[in-house]
């Protein structure tokens, strides 16, 4: 026993000091190549050859520091709190609208928010912005004119404005307000008995903007949600806690968060009563679907408290916390690993020692158990209970919408119109579509097709190999029968365009609930998963 105890000592003892030894080298290593960074800048600014731009290249040495860790761990210095602070609350001081500048011309109201202070004094979709407090809007880009409107809440700015349908052109002051966009974007029934809430964000207190509207619904008749977090990257964790407290009893654990330090482990459960831990619950998901949104989804399915339908999700796992560094900057750090209910991860990526992303193989996954004991793996987001077909779209149609052409064909349709049918009634007929072909060519875009690319690049490869020659008879037939007029293609492509032009349009008269209602319309995964929706959520 006592050679025993001796031996025990001898390795604790050898242990402690292999951990003491790795501490201070790391502390060493920090020591030494803080001094060598020192070094290089203090002989840089003693001897290059020009005026050092200080502030450009620190700037650029922490930001690549800091890329090489992960993409999340960003340093924001003070100048940029107030948009750093804008992503985390989605709130400002303004007047609530969207802007468009054409360069060479006026700012344009593209659309101002419902019941926001732009709206309230008067501004509408297509008004140009002359001047704002007597300086000409003409040289300004967006950025510079969305500065000066924005400001502290309860100050005044005077816009000298040209109203789009009359011409008049007045002076018009606005006391600008605290603008907080919400992240429940939509709430509304799709039947007697189906309400169905999209939200897009997890900024402090959405929790009650859920609870407020779920209360609403039920009021409505709801008899079974639609909880839409599709594309909703994400947000406070506290919220997606709050969320998930709603459907099941107070104090289940929620999602538990481990650090880098061993101990530094720390398990969320729920706050408070539910509001109702019977309601059948659908969930829509996608790989636009992460970080708070996985907390929230994979808790709900390993608690098997709802039915998640749609396509695998994003797959971020990872925790940030924000950390204040000197002169009033912040640094969101990456701190943890969140762990659902049944212990696993979802986190689809490893970043390597030059912080590129790789992604975890799925034969790597482990297998843990959801409540009711069905099987859901880990390391590759949220796999769905069921799957869902998602719509591809053409090329054609990533170009028009991506490229701006049809929002900004709905803002020379309002220029043109001042009313539209009632939302129920809208549609985009045969008028519309001509006016919006018509003005799609006058825009400049690529419309070839998928294939016409393809055969592009594929003959601009045979050219460099030394065999296009060989093969031009063949080569200029084929482009022949892939080249198609632009109006042509168009025209084919029409009710693929339809619902984009809808809602864009539908947006300018009656704001963005308007243009959710519109997608709903066409959502053809929405009504799938009404349509396969487990029997007990029908």
């Amino acid at each position: 026993m006592k050679r025993f105890a001796t031996t025990l000592a001898a390795a604790f003892l050898a242990a402690s000091m292999t951990i003491c030894a790795s501490a201070q080298s790391k502390t060493f290593r920090l020591g030494q190549w803080t001094e060598i960074h020192n070094s290089i800048v203090r002989e840089l600014n003693r001897s290059y050859v020009d005026s050092l731009p200080v502030d450009r290249i620190m700037r650029a040495g922490i930001d690549a520091m800091l890329a090489e860790l992960d993409p999340y761990t960003v340093y924001v210095p003070e100048e940029e709190n107030e948009d750093f602070q804008y992503m985390i609350n989605k709130t400002y001081g303004g007047i609530g609208a969207i802007i468009y500048k054409v360069v060479g011309d006026g700012v344009y109201i593209n659309e101002p928010y419902e019941n926001s202070a732009a709206t309230k004094y008067g501004l509408r979709c297509g008004d140009k912005i002359l001047a704002i407090d007597g300086e000409d809007t003409t040289p300004m880009t967006s950025k510079e004119a969305s500065e000066k409107m924005k400001g502290k809440p309860g100050t005044s700015v005077v816009f000298t404005v040209q109203k789009a349908h009359t011409g008049e052109v007045k002076d018009i002051t606005i006391v600008r307000e605290r603008i907080h966009l919400p992240d429940v974007e939509y709430a509304g029934m799709l039947d007697s008995e189906t309400g169905y809430i999209l939200q897009s964000g997890f900024t402090e207190n959405v929790s009650e903007e859920i609870r407020s509207s779920i209360v609403a619904l039920k009021e409505q008749g709801m008899k079974r949600l639609v909880y839409d977090l599709r594309g909703n990257g994400g947000g406070l964790l506290q919220e997606a806690v709050k969320i998930v407290s709603l459907f099941v009893p107070k104090g289940t654990t929620v999602v538990t968060s481990k650090g880098i330090n061993n101990g530094q482990e720390y398990t969320y459960r729920t706050p408070s009563e539910p509001l109702d831990t019977e309601l059948p619950l659908i969930v829509l998901i996608d790989g636009g679907s992460a970080s708070s949104s996985e907390i929230v989804i994979g808790a709900l399915q390993d608690l098997d408290r709802a039915t998640v339908m749609g396509s695998r999700s994003y797959g971020k796992g990872l925790v940030q916390s924000i950390r204040q560094v000197m002169y009033n900057g912040q640094l969101k750090i990456t701190t943890a690993k969140y762990y659902t209910p049944s212990g696993r991860c979802v986190q689809a990526r490893e970043y390597g020692e030059n912080g590129d992303p790789k992604f975890i193989p799925d034969s790597l996954a482990k297998e843990f158990k959801t409540a009711h004991g069905r099987v859901v793996k880990d390391c590759g987001g949220i796999t769905p209970d069921v799957e869902l077909t998602a719509h591809k779209y053409s090329r054609l149609a990533y170009a028009m919408v991506l490229g701006g052409i049809c929002d900004q064909f709905s803002l020379e349709y309002v220029k043109k119109h001042p009313q539209i049918a009632a939302l129920e009634d809208f549609h985009c007929d045969d008028a519309m579509w001509e006016e919006f072909v018509a003005y799609a060519m006058t825009q400049k875009f690529d419309y070839r097709s998928s294939a016409k690319t393809m055969f592009d690049s594929m003959r601009k490869e045979l050219a460099e190999d030394g065999l296009a020659d060989s093969m031009r008879e063949q080569l200029d037939a084929l482009d022949k029968a892939l080249n198609i007029e632009k109006e042509q293609f168009i025209r084919m492509k029409k009710d693929e365009l339809v619902p984009f032009i809808e809602e864009e349009v539908a947006i300018r008269y009656y704001y963005q609930r308007a243009g959710v209602q519109v997608r709903i319309r066409y959502d053809e995964q929405l009504h799938q998963a009404l349509a396969e929706a487990p029997a007990e959520e029908q």
